[in-house]
Formats: C-alpha cells, structure tokens, sequence
C-alpha cells in the first residue's frame, strides 16, 4: 500500500470526547479516496494529521514506505511531500500566477522552474494567465492556479479540504471534472475532503464515509452512497 494510516487517534485540548477514533485506511498508488461526512464528523481533522497540522495522540501514517508519524517518529509538514490545495485557494495576492506556482520550486534552477511552470500552466489551461494577479482572475481560474501551485513540486500525495465550497454550483461541476482529468492524467495519489456527495461520487475510485471520527463504511462510490446510513444523514439535510 502506499499510504497507510493505522489506529489513529485524535483528541482536541478543550474536547470533551476524541474527534478521531481508532481510523485506519490503505490507499493505493494512484488512487483518489474521497473522505465524506457532516461538518464535524472529524474529516478535515484527518486531513490535517496527514498534512502534519496536528499531532495524532496515537497511530501511524506512512507515506511510500516513510513513517511521517507515530508514536517515535514526526516529520514536519514541510518535510512530508504533501501537496495542500485549500477551499479558499491561499494564494499570495501580491504574486503573479506564475510566480505563485513557482513559489515551492526552491530545489531547482532557473530554467528547471521556467519549463516546469510552464508544463503546469498547460496542464490546468491557464497559459495565457501567467503575469494576471489573483484578483483579476475567476474563483475557478485561481481554483486551478493552487492546483497548479500544488502539483509543481512533484508531491507523493495531494490533498484537498473542501476545494469547491466558495465556488457557484456552474463553476463547481466544471472544476470538479477539471480537476478530475488532471489527476488521472498526472497519477498522483490524492485524497478529497468533502460534504458533497455529488463531489464525492464524480471524484472518489473509493469513499471513505465518516461519522463521528469513526469510518462507517468503506468502498466504490456507488456501494458507499447507497448505504442506509449515509441516505438518512443525506435527507436530514
């Protein structure tokens, strides 16, 4: 497996109760896992023990065969060759698009990050925006620029925290089959954040249904999303 996340478990300073219990998931090389559940059902909290955000209170996570946490081992964020792409994009507003993709290039040479940029800007269609700011661009075109930003540096994951929510439900589908191309055209191994069936089920080659901090139900999306569970929470809302 190339990520495996075992046992963890995670509890805030001020909780009352753990907000991760006992979760545990293998992940191929190349697979997109969807991560859904309500809001406060610990799926972001996952997301940023993966990234190295938090510290689990126990468990594991080994990333291509590299423990990036246990209970002897912490590899810093920065360190663990993970890719971030955020529902509020992050992008530096004083920054050009292609400055911004650039930015976490350090470890290469000026022309190494000139044709890498420019293999980037093709690959999310934006090449004819590289000198345009972020605020002269859509919620979907800076949408794809962190996307960009964040498949630059050639990450062992990418992962994404609600990456659609600040776009309209239009620019949502369009991104959403965007960003799904992308993908399996690069390979990478990515895990999706989401309340979103909808993302869920177009993204996911599997989905990981939460509740409460504890996995529910595991498998394809229309094994998951046909569950008694999920269509009741799905009705309630």
């Amino acid at each position: 497996m190339y990520v495996q996340i075992k046992n963890l478990h995670y509890q805030y300073q001020n909780s009352s109760k753990p907000t991760i219990k006992d979760f545990s998931l293998n992940i191929d090389q190349g697979e997109t896992v969807t991560i859904l559940g309500e809001s406060g059902s610990g799926k972001s909290t996952i997301l940023r023990i993966i990234a190295g955000l938090e510290t689990p209170k126990s468990g594991s996570i080994s990333i291509d065969g590299k423990i990036v946490v246990d209970e002897r081992h912490f590899v810093t964020p920065e360190n663990r060759g993970i890719g971030m792409v955020f529902q509020d994009y992050a992008l530096f507003p004083h920054m050009t698009v292609a400055k911004n993709i650039i930015y976490g290039l350090r470890k290469m040479n000026r022309k190494q990050k000139a044709d890498r940029l420019d293999e980037m800007l093709e690959l999310v269609n934006l090449t004819d925006f590289k000198y345009r700011y972020p605020y002269e661009l859509s919620g979907g075109q800076q949408q794809r620029v962190a996307l960009a930003r964040a498949l630059a540096p050639s990450p062992s994951l990418l992962v994404f925290d609600e990456p659609f929510s600040n776009l309209d439900a239009n620019l949502q589908v369009k991104i959403r089959d965007d960003i799904y191309t992308i993908l399996k055209k690069t390979g990478v191994t990515s895990i999706f954040v989401t309340h979103d069936q909808a993302d869920a089920r177009v993204l996911a080659d599997r989905i990981v249904f939460i509740e409460n901090g504890m996995i529910n139900r595991v498998g394809p999306p229309e094994e998951v999303l046909g569950c008694a569970s999920l269509l009741m929470w799905a009705n309630s809302n």
